[in-house]
């Protein structure tokens, strides 16, 4: 009989600590074993491990340790850069989103089994074949026990790009496809490999699950129409790239209909931009589209984390090229993406008369007036009763993201600002991640933008700040009041 997964004995009181506090008690409690010197790495490793041991993946994307698994690169980050007893809060946050998904009724009870590697006669190239014959049958527990297999035989970087072989195409049917195991990937390189065959399981599972075919026809037509496989692409970029980079971000910024945006980037692959230029083209505009959009819904933040994951396995050496091309001219069809281009404003965003409009500010009173605009927005009372979708941001989002222009535009520090918007991120829950994930990629895009156009991220930022901030925040009442912020 199958027995229940175990983990390391250093790990495992931790572990149970995450499944079996019950939800009343979880924030302080993890509160607690902070405050006592339990360290983030270990609290954080701890609700991972939990919950992808007791919690289930339901029908969708929302629930079981998708989120919880993906938000964990970002809240290492920010719990990083966080002062004080705050520092503590983006750590809570993802226990407490853990352990109320192991204690949902709609994804659990749940035991992950024990599971064994499981090959095609000792032969990693027959195994590899096995696992994608499995995946095409959506055969998702023979791919786990081939994953085990093809662990011990690849490196994680060859692993992951099999799960990409899955994930990218599959972008077009749900964004977490590619999103979950390349999050998933970022926060193993924190934890360790060695924990890849307990925390890689769950987006395994996930993406070889049976779905809808997803082709890449079109993509892979670019790709060969542009000879972008036999070309001697240019890799890194440089400030020779300003002024490419800037147009190609503007076009992307400008368009209306992102089923162009493929082709613009292959075209200006073709033209010699470097793959990271286009990469960074790709982030600024989508930051661009990001302000342009009117959407109200805190969770339409792929735009961003697309383009911010999708740099990251530019980055990644071992990544074969025809992968990174199809990720890359994938980032459109995700269907988080597109739904901003139903509320696209007809022109640039935050509108320049509004910000010209604006009194002058010192940047203390700038940072102030954001913060109290947020602030005043009313928590708890802005969840329409209308799908998620059909949200729009109110005025005071656009005024939000107008003082943010105005702070770029005098040229005032980016550090204060991130860290206040750090904190606000980390007062949601209703997102599940979502806010956290948002911030963090928007601060790591501001950093490995050149400095012309990096701002474009922090307004982005802003408006996302605006967008989430009191939808729900029980979590960080509740720890308000065992924490002296």
């Amino acid at each position: 009989m199958a027995q229940r997964v175990l983990y390391p004995d250093h790990i495992e009181p931790l572990v149970q600590f995450v499944e079996e506090t019950t939800p009343e008690h979880i924030v302080a409690r993890a509160h607690d074993k902070l405050a006592a010197g339990t360290s983030v790495k270990d609290m954080l490793l701890a609700s991972a491990l939990a919950v992808v041991r007791s919690s289930d993946l339901p029908p969708g994307h929302h629930g079981g340790p998708l989120h919880p698994l993906a938000g964990l690169h970002a809240v290492r980050h920010i719990a990083a850069r966080l002062p004080g007893e705050y520092a503590m809060l983006p750590v809570i946050q993802n226990v407490a989103v853990a352990n109320k998904h192991i204690h949902s009724p709609a994804m659990g009870p749940y035991v992950l089994a024990d599971a064994k590697p499981v090959s095609e006669n000792g032969d990693v190239e027959a195994t590899v074949k096995a696992f994608r014959t499995a995946v095409s049958r959506g055969v998702y527990n023979a791919c786990d026990h081939y994953f085990h297999y093809l662990l011990e035989h690849l490196s994680p970087p060859q692993v992951l790009e099999l799960l990409l072989e899955v994930g990218v195409p599959k972008n077009q049917l749900d964004d977490h496809y590619f999103l979950f195991p390349v999050f998933t990937w970022r926060a193993l390189e924190y934890f360790g490999w060695e924990y890849t065959k307990y925390i890689g399981r769950a987006p395994v599972r996930y993406i070889t699950r049976p779905t809808a075919p997803a082709m890449l026809v079109d993509v892979d037509a670019l790709i060969r129409k542009y000879e972008l496989l036999e070309r001697d692409l240019r890799v890194k970029t440089d400030e020779d790239e300003t002024a490419a980079v800037t147009r190609l971000a503007d076009e992307i910024g400008r368009c209306d209909d992102f089923a162009e945006i493929p082709e613009m980037l292959a075209q200006a692959l073709s033209d010699g931009l470097s793959l990271e230029g286009v990469g960074e083209g790709l982030s600024v505009g989508g930051s661009t589209l990001f302000l342009r959009s009117q959407t109200g819904n805190p969770m339409d933040v792929h735009i961003n984390t697309g383009a911010n994951t999708r740099r990251y396995l530019l980055r990644q050496p071992e990544l074969s090229r025809r992968i990174k091309l199809q990720a890359l001219l994938m980032w459109n069809t995700g269907p988080e993406v597109r739904m901003a281009q139903r509320m696209l404003a007809p022109d640039v965003q935050p509108e320049p008369d509004r910000v010209a409009f604006l009194p002058s500010h010192t940047q203390a009173e700038l940072l102030a007036e954001l913060e109290a605009l947020i602030d005043r927005l009313p928590v708890g009372e802005r969840l329409p009763a209308a799908g998620l979708a059909s949200w729009r941001s109110t005025d005071e989002v656009k005024q939000a993201s107008a003082l943010a222009q105005q702070y770029a535009n005098c040229g005032y520090s980016p550090e204060p600002l991130i860290t206040v918007l750090g904190k606000i991120a980390c007062r949601d829950n209703f997102t599940e991640m979502h806010a956290f994930k948002h911030h963090q990629a928007t601060y790591e895009e501001f950093h490995t933008t050149r400095p012309s156009l990096r701002w474009r991220h922090l307004v982005a930022a802003v408006q996302a700040a605006a967008i989430s901030h009191g939808r729900i925040q029980d979590v960080y009442d509740h720890a308000a009041e065992v924490m002296h912020f």
